[in-house]
């Protein structure tokens, strides 16, 4: 058998500002946008799979705290974090290098979840 990852899912708590932060501040294309048993969900395009899924809900299926997180790769870990701060963004821990070709740190996104930003050379 041969698998895939199609995407990620996050249930948020409100919709609107998860997808200011995932859309407008980080850059996520929103691939499409559709109700399904009462639920708002919006599928984001990361330029590859697996996708990002937010669902709307009041109960998180999963809290931030279990220790997941979503990483993204970007070209500049220092613009990143400037670019970042300018949004008042602030980090939430790193930068951490644990070996001479990975750099990374983590945000939190609206509801807790951490998100990493890592640089690879």
């Amino acid at each position: 058998m041969e698998l895939s990852l199609n995407w990620i899912t996050l249930r948020v708590r409100d919709l609107e500002t998860s997808l200011n932060f995932y859309h407008g501040i980080l850059g996520l294309p929103i691939e499409r946008r559709f109700e399904s048993r009462g639920k708002q969900i919006v599928m984001l395009d990361t330029g590859t799979h697996p996708k990002l899924e937010l669902i709307q809900g009041n109960d998180p299926a999963l809290k931030p705290e279990c220790g997941v997180s979503v990483g993204f790769e970007v070209k500049s870990l220092d613009e990143a974090m400037e670019y970042l701060k300018s949004q008042g963004i602030p980090v939430a821990r790193g930068p951490i290098t644990p070996n001479p070709h990975l750099r990374f740190f983590y945000i939190l996104d609206p509801d807790g979840f951490e998100v990493q930003l890592a640089e690879h050379s």
